[in-house]
């Protein structure tokens, strides 16, 4: 049986250009793949065939000599096969070779294409995290802090190359500088690391004693920090270029300081606002008065307490809480009373306060409205 056209087959006119050749041959390999086609049993003849025809088309030599011949270019009678020095097509050898081509194409991006995209020359250094501890009082007015990070940073002896002397690696034999090493397997060309660079690309012939080739040494640095007024816990500080240097001369990571406020025996804080709770005497309580509290800035204010504050009254200082971190009107402070009960009570004392309850009945309209709601239940229950 005649063999079919090979423009026929790939469905393109015969000036078609590599890019339509191309394009027909994806369109019809993946309308014909076996795999998608297994209750049909000529697919993968058929599939055969667009590949025989493509990989005779894609190739400038053959395409002409298959423009001027045809079919008999590649047959013995004209000069052992025309399409390839010595033999005409291979079967699948170059069929694999041909499908390779829309292999790179479907999943170049994802495998590292042919240009070498899985290549890893210089590597970029990690990126460093350092738990930084500060105290409230540093959190509010702010500070410049020296801290030691235990780091990789470039080697002074190979200048980061990793080779001896500093000098330049070499392309890597086995993969010719891909960083990828490919084996057919069937249909498909599977791309993998390459053994002898590990994706590198490159290799060092004599590498650097100092470094053993990595072109970065182990050393702790010292580093300036300066934390801004107003860091919270959980606030992270971003230092560009200050994390690992990179592998084989590649650009330094960065280093992420993450802030974490210790508890104040004081003030609790609460976002850009500070509480304090401040006791007070059952007397000035009742009685009104005025006391000083303190200040996260170091110093005190004054405060008028109201005669007859309950306990878990608030009041507010503004703008004596923490500063805001990205400008604006810094928080506020709030005041809480906590009045307290006396306690180790003389003689004396347990009269004054015995003699002061007979006369307190209309002085504590808290409790008498609870138990007036206290009796009143109880009565309800008895009818």
């Amino acid at each position: 049986m005649s063999k079919r056209d090979y423009y026929d087959l790939l469905g393109v006119e015969k000036g078609a250009s590599a890019d339509d050749l191309k394009k027909a041959y994806r369109k019809k390999a993946k309308e014909l793949h076996p795999d998608r086609n297994a209750d049909n049993p000529d697919a993968e003849a058929k599939f055969k065939e667009v590949n025989e025809a493509y990989e005779v088309l894609k190739d400038a030599d053959k395409k002409a000599a298959y423009d001027r011949y045809g079919h008999a270019a590649f047959e013995g009678g004209m000069g052992g096969g025309g399409g390839r020095p010595g033999g005409g097509f291979q079967g699948q050898g170059d069929f694999a070779s041909a499908f390779s081509d829309v292999f790179d194409d479907l999943f170049g991006d994802f495998m590292g294409g042919r240009q070498g995209g899985g290549r890893q020359r210089a590597a970029r250094g990690a990126d460093l995290r350092y738990n930084l501890r500060v105290t409230l009082e540093e959190a509010y007015n702010g500070l410049q802090k020296t801290i030691n990070v235990p780091t990789s940073v470039q080697c002074d002896e190979c200048s980061g190359t990793g080779a001896e002397g500093g000098a330049e690696p070499v392309t890597c034999p086995t993969c010719s500088g891909m960083g990828k090493v490919r084996a057919t397997q069937g249909f498909f060309t599977v791309e993998r690391t390459c053994p002898t660079c590990s994706g590198l690309g490159q290799i060092i012939k004599n590498p650097c004693a100092k470094c053993g080739g990595a072109g970065r040494v182990q050393k702790d640095r010292s580093l300036s920090v300066n934390i801004p007024a107003g860091v919270e816990t959980g606030t992270r500080i971003r230092l560009a270029g200050e994390g690992e240097a990179g592998m084989r001369g590649g650009p330094p990571g960065d280093l992420y300081i993450f802030i974490d406020v210790k508890k104040h025996e004081i003030f609790e804080r609460d976002g850009p606002e500070l509480h304090c709770r401040v006791p007070v005497s059952m007397a000035t309580a009742a009685l009104g008065g005025d006391i000083e509290v303190p200040t996260i800035d170091g110093g005190r204010s004054r405060v008028k307490i109201p005669g007859g504050s309950q306990s878990g009254r608030q009041m507010r200082l503004r703008g004596k809480g923490m500063p805001a971190l990205r400008g604006g009107p810094a928080g506020d402070m709030f005041i809480e009373l906590a009045v307290e009960t006396p306690v180790n009570l003389t003689s004396r004392q347990k009269e004054l306060l015995r003699e002061f309850e007979e006369l307190s009945e209309d002085n504590n309209p808290e409790s008498h409205s609870f138990f007036s709601s206290v009796k009143n239940f109880w009565d309800s229950m008895k009818g």
